[in-house]
């Protein structure tokens, strides 16, 4: 927040100039969150064909984006303190780098080890980036804006869903599965120097001012947070990682991309909500994602693969999930206070750590018992979801008055 000249009247009309958002940075820092979004979520949109690529079944195929997530849950932590006195320009950019690397070699790979080995080192790469990114645009903003730059750094993952996952998936089925991967690093690429032109510089932190995780763990309302992320993101895995496989035992494989598309725009439509409204509803915005998603699973489970039903799922799956990613970290970073930083870091590990668990239990479930067993999973998961947030009135998710 700018400071107002001793003695001197502040101009409201001063203030809103001087906290204007940086919006080239943050737009850059968006691209950074479309990236790592659909690095990792690519592969629901393309298993068929990536699965007779490598010569595995769907749900082998599918370990692509487990052993992704597994990258991120593995490393996260540990990197995040070994790098925490990194300056974070240098952070980012190394990320990124990791990310045109990783994505070349899945592109051009026809072997099934080398593909997850490098989908691990994309997982590591997203680890480093998204303990960095929610403070990274934080640290952009005035203080009273710094919601909205959150939310708009991470407008990029329903932009991901919306518009770079049904691309993807055309892409894939009209140029073969690798072709989207090889965008992927030509526009990483283009990022790399956006970055170096755009985005500001900061430096990382001081070794006394690196808080532990335990501490984190004590403050009230991180651990219902955590738990909430754990479960919330695990329901939404299992799902969202063999939707190709679902739609296409439902009579709609023709419509993958469709489906993602209308998923994608009811998730920008969320996104623009939650910003503008996170300040004072996160509570209610979160209670409504839980029962948003909640509904868009039951009518997946009770539906015999009807499409106007279909499509309608994936609206209300959308508008749900949307914002969820903006609506946990900001949950994260307020209940954590000076221990934000910890809690992010925790926040990311167990976030790819539900997706990594989502990837094994959603492939379980197909081999076992088919693709009418998962929409039931989530519904059955977002249980425990809706009652730690309910629960969690006083901290995490503090009811606030209007």
């Amino acid at each position: 927040m700018t400071t107002e000249s001793i003695g001197r009247p502040a101009d409201p009309r001063a203030r809103v100039h001087n906290e204007r958002l940086p919006m080239a940075a943050l737009t850059a820092l968006a691209t950074a969150v479309f990236i790592t979004s659909l690095t990792e979520t690519l592969p629901a949109g393309v298993l068929p064909a990536m699965s007779g690529g490598l010569h595995v079944s769907e749900s082998a195929a599918g370990q692509a984006v487990t052993v992704y997530a597994a990258g991120t849950a593995l490393t996260a932590i540990p990197l995040t303190a070994a790098t925490a006195g990194w300056r974070r320009k240098r952070l980012l950019l190394t990320a990124m780098a990791g990310f045109a690397a990783a994505n070349t070699v899945t592109a051009v790979s026809s072997d099934y080890p080398l593909t997850l080995i490098a989908r691990f080192v994309a997982g590591v790469a997203a680890g480093l980036a998204w303990a960095l990114l929610a403070g990274y645009a934080r640290r952009m903003a005035p203080a009273n804006l710094q919601g909205k730059a959150v939310a708009i750094a991470m407008s990029g993952i329903p932009i991901a869903l919306s518009l770079g996952v049904p691309a993807g998936t055309f892409l894939g089925r009209t140029l073969g599965w690798r072709a989207p991967f090889l965008i992927m690093t030509g526009l990483t690429l283009v990022l790399l120097a956006w970055i170096l032109a755009a985005v500001p510089d900061h430096p990382g932190q001081r070794a006394q001012e690196r808080p532990g995780m335990l501490r984190a763990l004590a403050v009230p309302g991180v651990a219902p947070v955590l738990f909430v992320t754990l479960v919330f993101v695990l329901a939404h895995t299992i799902l969202y990682a063999y939707i190709a496989a679902f739609l296409d035992h439902a009579g709609m494989g023709g419509s993958t991309d469709l489906v993602l598309l209308a998923f994608g725009i009811a998730s920008l439509a969320s996104i623009w909500f939650t910003g503008a409204h996170i300040d004072r509803r996160l509570r209610a915005l979160t209670i409504a994602s839980v029962l948003l998603v909640g509904a868009a699973a039951g009518v997946l489970g009770a539906t015999d693969g009807t499409e106007v039903l279909v499509y309608l799922a994936a609206v209300l799956w959308g508008l749900g999930w949307g914002g969820v990613p903006t609506l946990l970290q900001t949950a994260a970073a307020d209940a954590g206070g000076t221990h934000a930083d910890a809690a992010q870091a925790m926040l990311v590990t167990l976030w790819n750590v539900a997706m990594a668990a989502g990837g094994i239990i959603g492939g379980v479930l197909l081999d076992a018992l088919g693709t009418a067993s998962l929409p039931w999973s989530v519904l059955l998961l977002l249980v425990p979801a809706f009652v730690a947030v309910a629960g969690s009135r006083a901290h995490g998710f503090p009811a606030t008055s209007e």
